[in-house]
């Protein structure tokens, strides 16, 4: 399209097919990376879906606003992306479906009504990039993953918190407990995966590597990427980023911040040196919009899914 035709709304109007348009950053309709809203998946690549939940935090809530608040944050990155040399929308059909509609009124149903989401869009064989929203939502996730392709996903988890203390009710909602159920119940492969910026302790790290925030500060990101494909192989992989894995400084916009953390650039640097997993699903979660400032942590997040974006469109041909 034309730069100097007057068009915007591209998130409305725009065909639902690989492209960048140009769109005055201030105005028009946000939806993610200015991708169409549509829930016609036939020849799309990767569905971009919000699941706005923010009832299993154990601090401050307000994460439900997440996915709005990153949608936003993308305005500015429907153009070709340093370093990457090119738009992931150039070279993936990218749509955005919308939000996962949950009952927060019944929560005893939130977990099915988000597994029951990720299925309806993996069946039509695209791919999942998903906004939170508190990071319980990446268990029903992983089921849905597993489930599709038959076999336990290595996980690469960003997070200040490892989310696998010991939780054995199977109704709870709990954001930090996640990862226990879901390497007991065979979700997770524990051996090929990895935990990235962690600073919270645990007795027991379900044999999951530990690449600690301490370990990025004083082996680099490099060595940290070199060190995350090396135990990861060619498993299929599970890419969650909770913010909070960056530091405060960088991303206070969230529900339970800690001190030491990773600096945004560090996290680029890692995630782009993960070009050679196989990223079967993808997701950004815990921002929360009432605690950030000039909208920092929500920029933060519309980067770490336009890298992860990045990821994938980088296995695409040119």
């Amino acid at each position: 399209m034309n730069p100097a035709t007057p068009v915007n709304d591209h998130a409305i109007h725009r065909p639902a097919e690989p492209g960048v348009d140009f769109e005055a950053a201030y105005a028009g309709v946000p939806s993610f990376m200015r991708r169409r809203f549509t829930r016609q998946l036939d020849g799309v690549d990767v569905v971009v879906s919000g699941v706005p939940l923010d009832i299993a935090t154990t601090y401050r809530t307000g994460a439900r606003l997440g996915p709005r608040a990153i949608r936003a944050a993308t305005v500015q990155l429907n153009e070709r992306l340093h370093p990457w040399g090119f738009s992931p929308c150039e070279r993936l059909n990218v749509i955005d479906w919308g939000d996962c509609v949950l009952d927060m009124h019944r929560p005893h149903t939130v977990h099915d009504a988000i597994a029951n989401h990720a299925r309806s869009i993996l069946a039509s064989g695209a791919k999942m990039l998903t906004l939170g929203g508190d990071h319980y939502i990446t268990y029903p996730l992983l089921r849905a993953h597993a489930e599709r392709l038959g076999r336990p996903l290595a996980l690469v988890h960003f997070d200040a918190h490892c989310d696998t203390w010991a939780d054995d009710e199977p109704d709870s909602l709990n954001h930090g407990t996640m990862f226990y159920k879901a390497v007991k119940e065979g979700l997770v492969d524990p051996k090929r995966s990895v935990q990235v910026g962690i600073r919270t302790w645990n007795d027991d790290f379900m044999g999951i590597e530990i690449l600690g925030a301490d370990a990025v500060h004083e082996r680099g990101p490099a060595a940290i990427a070199q060190r995350i494909v090396e135990i990861v192989g060619d498993a299929p992989t599970y890419l969650t980023f909770d913010i909070d894995c960056l530091d405060p400084a960088f991303a206070p916009g969230t529900g339970t911040p800690v001190s030491g953390g990773l600096s945004m650039a560090q996290a680029q640097r890692i995630l782009r040196g993960l070009q050679p997993l196989d990223l079967a699903g993808l997701d950004v979660v815990e921002v929360a919009p009432a605690y950030d400032h000039a909208e920092i942590t929500a920029l933060a997040a519309a980067h770490v899914a336009a890298e992860q974006l990045c990821l994938l469109a980088a296995r695409r041909p040119a």
